[in-house]
């Protein structure tokens, strides 16, 4: 009887050890899965708080103007973006103004303005031809440009325009209206995409001032510019 007794009770034995190896191998998985729900759920909840303040944005920002896919390509990620835009005056005293603001401290801004200078008078004052250091191209009376050693990616467009209740033969050498846009601080791109997508940005700018202004020319304009390429 004792012999049979100290049997059994072996066998019992054996039994409830297996068992609680096998409840902590599942216990320890189970574990495991719900760390990795967590984690990436953490993870996913910090990416959407913390870094898509750009993308969250309005499709189109400042009045209409620029396409937010040109704003996430020139800014770096942050949590928050607040954007605003201004127009002041009319006629050749006409500005169009956009800024984009992170909560990174960087910032896309740009303006748009009629002013009287010749396209030679513009690139001139902006480094192109023999010294300069811009990379430029041109389509339908569209010219633009960006600075080669910018960090900020700067870039200017010019566009012919006789505004609205101006008289062209006011100018001392041509109405035109003239974009800038640039980024401060921290960007989301660098070299030739930076200028790329800053030129994008102030060619928008300008587009949206050329309709303000009332131009007489009244031309159709690109719908986008060449790209600068790798230059």
């Amino acid at each position: 009887m004792v012999e049979t007794s100290n049997k059994v009770g072996t066998g019992t034995g054996t039994g409830s050890g297996s068992g609680a190896a096998e409840y902590s191998a599942k216990s320890f998985f189970v574990g495991l899965l719900i760390l990795c729900v967590l984690g990436g759920g953490g993870w996913f909840g910090y990416v959407q708080i913390f870094t898509k303040g750009v993308e969250r944005l309005p499709a189109r920002v400042c009045d209409d103007a620029v396409d937010r896919g040109t704003v996430t390509r020139a800014l770096p990620s942050a949590r928050t973006a607040e954007e605003e835009a201004g127009r002041k005056g009319e006629g050749e005293s006409l500005r169009f103004s956009c800024r984009i603001a992170t909560s990174s401290d960087s910032l896309l801004s740009g303006h748009a303005r009629i002013d009287d200078a010749s396209v030679r008078t513009w690139q001139n004052r902006n480094g192109v031809g023999a010294g300069g250091d811009a990379v430029h191209v041109s389509s339908g009376g569209v010219e633009a440009l960006a600075q080669r050693d910018s960090d900020s990616g700067w870039s200017s467009v010019y566009v012919a325009c006789v505004p609205r209740g101006a008289d062209a033969g006011d100018a001392s050498q041509s109405f035109a209206l003239i974009a800038e846009g640039s980024v401060v601080g921290d960007s989301g791109a660098t070299g030739a995409e930076l200028r790329q997508a800053v030129t994008d940005f102030s060619y928008q700018l300008a587009a949206h001032a050329y309709a303000l202004a009332g131009c007489e020319e009244a031309r159709p304009l690109p719908e986008r510019l060449p790209r600068y390429g790798d230059r």
